[in-house]
């Protein structure tokens, strides 16, 4: 195994931020898609473009309740590099990224799109009512009586608001949407110099008995129907057929997936295979899995890849399963049930379905069953900023998550109020994605192909592929990228029937450090690893294989100065073929690649504080002081033939 970086195409556009917003003006002329010219960087082998696709501003109830005013066209200069200014207490703190994005959607939550307009605009027919009088009163009460609304599932909007069948809302709410769109249309470069591309899209914040069940819904091009809201849609399943039914067959031009996030506060719920009575299951898998190739993995909210300790999944625990999580209180392992509730408080319990491993397990029983996987789930990662600033991922900087909800130290380091949050939250990950251009087209056929990864943050380049054939010496060909695309298949990607040996697959993979912003440097890498996860005869089971670097690289991190220990690795690559190879079990395989250990933000903040008077995360034991930043790969799949 080699160190190659030379083998990875990393391109990350630098784009150019503009400035806040002004008075409204009419929006300039953008050219059409069928009128730009091709992207000067065009790569048939791909490029690697990082972004973020859950990114929520002032348009959303509970970013504008807790006093952020960043509206969606300074989220997108922000992305570019544009400073925007965020609320601390009565005065205001700067925010800029060290290095601008390729590409993001802001996804404001769908629900609440005309409530929140009308409270926030003096003049309008219902900034006098005594809903909107409570929503720009106390933050707290404003956010938990919004977000019950979403949490009790009785469909039933504020009436002094809405009216009785809450028409007025779903009308005002299309002048926001037409804003929301005009912004990510200016956003879109269209020049051939391809340095930014925004997506229009929108969160549906679905919440069943209080489980997370949100969905970010990305749009393939600027041919869109009205957001679909929770309200008027309350299933998924019912999401997906009226995506299907306004976009796909009423929209010309219109495509479409969903990206469901925070399984790992669905107590089960997410990720469970349910079908609506009395229809085809075979045809409602297939809809299910095409509407949702993927899922975000990791945001400020923790870790979705895995946990230690959980019904329905066989294998040895995984240390590395450890990473962002956080317990609760009362029974710990849902087991294969969806009764449990209070996921998003935080509350209720887990269940082997709440994490990428357990749902892809189900989607490979799924698959022996009927013969259609309805969980074909690549990966992607993102912060779910609410602070309008996507991308703020850095450890070192981090300035929180959500306006005055956590805009002090102390706040920071605290335990949060309305719900968990202040030290158990993080700054949350990026999405990467390997595509032939910075345009949507290109971008959203490889999200459709996941042909993506997620990682914690970092900017870590990382190529995997998998095939029948391939030599052992892949890994150190400079060829690799052309030689892996011709004879197998990327991430995301299903191995082909034909070719298949006994031996097993043979896999590959390549993986490159961050070199950081210019003077700051990023981590080295640790080890690759590759994650299997298979089923046969009804039995779930994974494996963890160490394929590249070494457990012992990079210790000795200073705690005190942040200082990282010696070793590590700037690229590792290495080809990896299956000992347990049986041709006759489902199975899907994925790559991670682990830095070496490096100081988490709550670890950075302490350190700056002085020592007397530190809030008491600064000396609890139960906080980590010190993580390993990671990045995750859309999986291969093997189905028997």
């Amino acid at each position: 195994m080699k160190a190659r970086p030379l083998l990875l195409s990393l391109l990350v556009a630098v784009g150019c931020g503009g400035g806040d917003d002004v008075a409204p003006r009419p929006p300039p002329r953008v050219l059409t898609d069928a009128e730009r010219p091709p992207c000067a960087q065009f790569n048939p082998q791909r490029n690697l473009y990082f972004g973020d696709l859950h990114v929520h501003t002032a348009q959303s109830f509970d970013v504008n309740a807790f006093g952020v005013r960043v509206t969606p066209r300074q989220a997108y200069a922000f992305a570019r590099g544009a400073e925007v200014e965020l609320p601390a207490g009565g005065a205001t703190r700067r925010a800029r990224l060290a290095r601008p994005l390729d590409f993001v959607a802001v996804t404001d939550h769908s629900e609440f799109l005309a409530e929140v307009e009308g409270c926030t605009t003096p003049g309008s027919s219902t900034y006098d009512a005594p809903t909107c009088q409570k929503f720009r009163g106390d933050p707290y009460d404003a956010v938990s009586a919004f977000g019950l609304k979403l949490a009790i599932g009785n469909r039933q909007r504020f009436d002094d608001l809405c009216g009785d069948t809450g028409q007025a809302c779903v009308d005002g709410a299309a002048p926001v949407w037409a804003s929301i769109k005009a912004a990510a249309e200016e956003a879109y470069d269209r020049s051939e110099s391809c340095a930014f591309t925004s997506f229009i899209a929108y969160e549906y914040t679905g919440v069943r008995g209080g489980s997370t069940m949100h969905r970010n819904v990305i749009f393939r091009t600027s041919e869109v129907p009205q957001p679909i809201t929770f309200f008027e849609r309350p299933d998924p399943w019912d999401l997906w057929s009226e995506l299907r039914s306004a976009c796909l067959d009423r929209t010309p031009g219109c495509d479409v997936l969903a990206i469901p996030h925070n399984p790992n506060e669905s107590n089960g719920k997410m990720f469970a295979v349910e079908y609506p009575a009395g229809g085809d299951e075979r045809a409602q898998a297939a809809l299910r899995g095409a509407m949702e190739p993927l899922m975000e993995v990791f945001q400020h909210k923790g870790d979705s890849e895995c946990r230690d300790g959980l019904a329905g999944l066989l294998g040895a625990p995984d240390e590395q399963c450890g990473f962002e999580k956080h317990d609760r209180d009362g029974p710990q392992d849902c087991s294969m049930t969806t009764t449990h509730v209070g996921g998003v408080a935080n509350t209720g319990c887990y269940s082997v379905r709440d994490f990428l491993r357990g749902a892809l397990a189900e989607g490979l029983k799924e698959h022996a069953r009927l013969g259609v996987n309805p969980l074909p789930l690549g990966v992607i990662a993102g912060t779910d900023t609410h602070n309008g600033t996507p991308g703020a991922v850095d450890e070192d900087t981090f300035q929180g998550h959500r306006g005055t909800d956590d805009d002090t130290p102390e706040k920071l380091l605290g335990s949060g109020v309305l719900t968990s949050g202040g030290i158990a939250y993080d700054p949350g990950g990026i999405a990467a994605v390997w595509a032939e251009q910075n345009t949507r087209a290109s971008l959203f056929d490889a999200l459709r192909r996941r042909e993506t990864y997620g990682t914690s943050g970092p900017r870590i380049a990382v190529r995997f592929f998998g095939g029948w054939g391939y030599p052992a010496s892949l890994a150190d060909d400079p060829a690799l990228v052309e030689k892996a695309y011709a004879g197998g298949v990327p991430m995301g990607g299903t191995l082909p029937a034909e070719g298949a040996v006994a031996s097993g697959p043979v896999f590959v993979v390549s993986a490159m450090r961050d070199p950081g912003p210019k003077d700051k440097p990023g981590a080295r890498l640790q080890r690759v690893q590759i994650v299997k996860v298979w089923v046969k005869d009804g039995v779930a089971e994974q494996r963890v294989f160490d394929v590249a670097g070494s457990a012992t690289a990079g210790l000795g991190l200073d705690l005190s100065t942040c200082a990282p220990g010696d070793g590590g690795s700037d690229a590792l690559t290495a080809t990896f073929t299956d000992p347990d190879f049986d041709p006759a079990a489902y199975a899907s395989y994925y790559a991670r690649v682990l830095e070496v250990p490096t100081c988490r933000w709550s670890t950075w903040l302490c350190n700056r504080l002085p020592a007397e008077g530190r809030p008491p995360a600064c000396s609890d034991p139960s906080v980590k002081r010190a993580q390993q930043e990671r990045a995750w790969t859309s999986p291969i799949w093997y189905t028997p033939p």
